[in-house]
């Protein structure tokens, strides 16, 4: 995580379309320390006992939808406790009612009062049977998917055989429409990558630290369409220029980009944590890394050697100054902060 930043993730969709599932998926998995907040567990049948399996203080936000709150602060408050270092959490979720607005609850994650928040993106649950009879049923796309980074569409199952690719091919011409950078996956069950969602401090659980969560796991927990994931190692400090050409325009298929770099920047070198989520991009500055840093691409539709040799690019060193490209680089960082 960045600076003791956690991304927080809004979980959006309509009634029924499965959101609730695809959380009680993601909380199943193993190895994440997550934090969820949700409006009644009674009400929208999170699994409690996974929430209370991952985080010592689930939050329940009270006086029902999100979308019907005078004003942010309560979901501020959510955040802001949830956030603290002493929980280490990995990822914050907001489960969001069926009626919220998800351009809305971008905001409200993306203008927090709470410091230690950085924005994770917006995954919207599609229900593949009945999205164009309800929520898209034509004329403009819907607004909804201009504030989608990862839209999800679930129940593929459920769909006559012949109709699965025409269904997606749908989907994903009307979002693209007006969100090109929105990136389009299909599932069953609520089976989503975790890996597209955040990252995992380790493969399993420490030992102890979540039993309810892996008790309460059966034997197809793990059971998902994997994404594609590419890591390529820098050596030396890089080009601030190749490295947000990258940030701002990411390979075909990578929905999240991660890394840590070394820049020139004419006086001394600098460290910096770079973030990418559909079409959030966050940078902040650390600690040069000792290692030399990495850059790691993560996408269920990526062309792995495409997208390796793009990252080899950015990280070719680039021991001399760029003025330009860490122009651009510094107006990202303050545009994060």
């Amino acid at each position: 995580m960045t600076q003791g930043q956690v991304p927080v993730v809004v979980l959006t969709g309509h009634l029924g379309a499965g959101k609730t599932t695809v959380l009680n998926h993601l909380l199943q998995q193993p190895g994440a320390r997550i934090g969820v907040v949700v409006n009644d567990f009674g009400e929208i049948n999170v699994d409690a006992g996974l929430v209370t399996g991952q985080v010592d203080e689930p939050v329940s936000i009270s006086g029902g939808c999100l979308c019907h709150l005078s004003d942010t602060s309560e979901l501020d408050d959510a955040l802001e406790r949830l956030t603290r270092p002493r929980l280490a959490l990995d990822v914050v979720i907001v489960e969001a009612s069926g009626v919220a607005d998800p351009v809305a609850l971008a905001r409200m994650v993306r203008f927090s009062g709470a410091e230690r928040v950085r924005p994770g993106g917006v995954v919207d649950v599609v229900d593949a049977v009945e999205h164009f009879r309800t929520i898209d049923t034509g004329g403009m796309p819907p607004a909804r998917y201009r504030a989608s980074s990862l839209v999800v569409v679930n129940k593929t199952d459920l769909l006559p055989a012949g109709d699965r690719d025409r269904v997606l091919a749908r989907v994903a011409e009307r979002v693209v429409a007006v969100n090109p950078r929105a990136q389009v996956v299909t599932a069953s069950l609520g089976r989503l990558d975790p890996a597209l969602v955040y990252d995992a401090a380790a493969r399993e659980d420490p030992q102890d630290e979540l039993p309810i969560a892996a008790l309460m796991r059966d034997e197809h927990a793990h059971d998902h369409p994997h994404a594609h994931a590419v890591s390529v190692r820098a050596t030396a400090p890089v080009s601030s220029s190749r490295l947000v050409d990258l940030l701002d325009d990411p390979p075909a298929g990578a929905y999240r980009i991660k890394g840590r770099l070394t820049i020139h920047t004419g006086r001394t070198v600098r460290g910096y944590v770079v973030n990418v989520v559909g079409r959030s991009v966050h940078v902040a500055s650390v600690r040069p890394p000792d290692d030399g840093g990495e850059l790691v691409a993560i996408g269920m539709e990526l062309d792995p050697e495409v997208v390796r040799r793009r990252l080899e690019l950015v990280l070719e060193p680039a021991p001399w100054p760029d003025a330009g490209g860490f122009a651009r680089l510094q107006r990202h960082r303050r545009l994060s902060a």
